[in-house]
């Protein structure tokens, strides 16, 4: 059976949501500051949260893992042998 998750995994997620709501905020006051329309300034916030939370999982998603993550997942995928079905 394999072992939990440590704190810096179950954060992750926390991570990307936090960076990305921080561009999405930077956005709007720079949208805001630029139009003074909120209405705009709140679409492309939406827009800019949606966009960075995607690419920033997509990024995290194409990152080679390092051997302790390489050992972590042989580990829980039990790559002992081969198996068949």
């Amino acid at each position: 059976m394999a072992a939990a998750p440590d704190k810096k995994d179950r954060r992750r997620p926390l991570e990307l949501l936090g960076l990305s709501a921080a561009l999405a905020v930077f956005m709007l006051i720079v949208i805001f500051m630029g139009s003074r329309n909120i209405v705009l300034a709140l679409e492309f916030a939406g827009v800019g949260f949606i966009v960075a939370l995607v690419v920033l999982a997509m990024l995290s998603l194409a990152a080679k893992p390092e051997a302790s993550e390489r050992a972590d997942l042989d580990e829980q995928n039990g790559t002992d042998g081969p198996r068949g079905h």
